[in-house]
């Protein structure tokens, strides 16, 4: 009971923490090292921000502009930089906030450490009937195999535990979430996933993409109550970052139901462009076409997300030729080329945009190609986007440019990647990795994002990362397939009006355009000319959504 009391009054403290204040009238915010973006991606440099009662902005002024002789409030914006809003284009909103409340492995650097974080995390929560996590990283622990049930039974065998690896793509089991899934060695292997077994073949522990399935249909769900403390866990810590806008990949009815009880509560403030996790859910939630944008444009489902493969980590990306490191396997494509055609064609008959999570060449050849072929039928201003778009043989670019496909990247994952990705494709296959300035000589778009809370949704350390192919520590001195950076521009770009373009929502947010929400943020430094370790460090001042400023601590 004592639990129960302390949730309702955390979502109602964050609750409070992010209720808007009263809509203003006629603001003007001056004195301002203001920087944005044109159609073209151009900057545009201005001093003084102004935005109306609905909070749109209605002029964006240089130094030399004439101010208004009367406005309803005047504010000094003494100097600091005012950025749009940043947006990111792909994260897990329900998935961030569970991460926030659940156990974090993510920064653990051996399997003993992680043995003892989860030990300790065990003790420390008696009640919990399950043991839930996230974040573990065998490569990162320089393991060289996958942990197993028996280790996890080594600190915790009273209580099942389930622990999804950093890309959500395996989990690691202890043997009694195994013994409740009813899990054996007789049970086989379902269509697109994996169990990982001993020589006998037992199962080991962990289960790769939709093996999964067989053990989370167990845990219990979570409840309405904690589903609020979640979102409210999402909202503070990408309100901290000084992100103003997302797209959610995989939303399912529970999670639509949890945006709406947000929104209808005057609680919901960070946008969310919303990708449907089935065609299902698509057409119970939206209905017969992309549904309206919702709570002064904070909220709307507009598209799908589609899972192709799996991910590089777990030798579940779909390759062309065989794994380096495992040459019996070429990954695990997680639809049919005709499967994928059917889900992508259903979508697009309805006006719905289609986000398909291709990571392996092979996975990202066949979702072009298909987009080449529905392309004759379904045509008009489609947006095809892939998700991840990491490994692609360059044979298979033009595609990108010839349907102005937009690759939908995560720059963190290049420097987090980048060793086991090495491991993984060896080196003749490294060229097409994380192709980003190919992707756009080719004709393609990007946009930004994060993959939250596979990684951080922190859009400097992102943007440092495009423009250097380096990760927080510099390395590689020079970066990774430097020829591969973008400029700081672009990096900018991906992070706001390129990110809304991807969602279609360019004209709404994104640029601070006349007309647009007035969603922007101060933060303490120029990101087009700070070091990249300055960028990293970048600070979040203020944080204002529709013209309206909420805690940028999320207090």
């Amino acid at each position: 009971m004592l639990r129960h009391h302390f949730a309702a009054a955390a979502v109602s403290a964050l609750a409070l923490a992010l209720t808007a204040s009263p809509a203003l009238a006629d603001t003007l915010i001056d004195n301002v090292d203001g920087i944005t973006l044109d159609e073209k991606g151009e900057v545009v440099r201005f001093t003084g921000l102004m935005f109306d009662d609905e909070g749109r902005v209605t002029q964006l002024l240089a130094r030399k502009d004439k101010r208004p002789a009367k406005v309803d409030y005047l504010l000094d914006g003494k100097g600091q930089v005012l950025l749009p809003g940043m947006i990111d284009a792909h994260v897990h909103v329900m998935g961030i906030g569970f991460a926030a409340l659940t156990l974090d492995l993510s920064d653990t650097t051996s399997l003993e450490d992680a043995l003892a974080r989860i030990k300790t995390f065990a003790e420390e929560n008696p009640g919990r009937p399950w043991i839930l996590g996230r974040g573990w990283n065998q490569e990162k622990w320089g393991l060289g195999r996958f942990p197993t049930a028996a280790e996890l039974d080594s600190v915790v065998s009273d209580r099942p535990v389930w622990l999804d690896r950093a890309d959500n793509h395996a989990a690691w089991a202890n043997s009694l979430a195994i013994e409740r899934a009813g899990i054996t060695v007789k049970t086989a292997d379902p269509a697109g996933g994996r169990i990982i077994r001993d020589a006998a073949g037992k199962p080991q522990g962990v289960f790769v993409d939709r093996a999964g399935d067989l053990v989370t249909k167990v845990i219990p769900a979570p409840r309405p109550k904690d589903r609020d403390l979640a979102f409210a866990e999402f909202q503070k810590a990408l309100i901290a970052r000084g992100v103003t806008a997302v797209a959610d990949m995989g939303t399912s009815p529970a999670d639509w139901e949890t945006f709406r009880r947000a929104g209808d509560a005057g609680r919901l403030q960070v946008r969310i462009m919303s990708y449907a996790d089935s065609i299902e859910t698509l057409e119970l939630m939206a209905g017969q076409g992309p549904g309206p944008w919702l709570y002064e444009d904070r909220l709307r489902m507009g598209g799908v997300k589609l899972y192709l493969d799996g991910a590089l980590g777990s030798r579940g990306a779909a390759l062309k030729q065989p794994y380096a490191d495992e040459p019996g396997t070429r990954g695990l494509p997680l639809l049919t080329p005709a499967q994928l055609r059917n889900l992508m064609s259903r979508a697009a008959m309805d006006g719905f945009q289609t986000a398909v999570h291709a990571i392996g060449d092979a996975a990202n050849a066949d979702v072009l190609t298909a987009i080449e072929e529905l392309s004759e039928s379904y045509q008009g201003d489609r947006r095809w986007r892939i998700e991840h778009a990491q490994i692609i043989d360059p044979a298979d670019l033009p595609l990108m440019g010839k349907h102005g496909v937009i690759a939908s990247v995560q720059p963190l994952h290049q420097t987090s990647d980048r060793l086991m990705a090495e491991a993984r494709l060896g080196p003749d296959r490294l060229t097409g990795a994380y192709p980003w300035r190919s992707i756009l000589a080719a004709g393609g778009r990007l946009a930004f994002g994060s993959d939250a809370p596979v990684e951080p949704a922190d859009p400097f350390a992102g943007m440092a990362a495009a423009i250097s192919r380096t990760d927080a520590k510099g390395e590689p001195f020079g970066g990774w397939f430097p020829q591969q950076t973008v400029s700081r521009e672009v990096a900018l770009a991906g992070f706001t009006k390129d990110a809304a373009f991807a969602g279609f929502a360019d004209g709404r947010f994104g640029r601070l355009a006349v007309g647009e929400r007035a969603d922007f943020i101060f933060v303490d430094r120029d990101p087009l000319i700070a070091s990249l370790e300055e960028l990293r460090q970048t600070r979040v001042l203020q944080v204002w959504i529709g013209g309206v400023r909420v805690d940028a601590r999320g207090e």
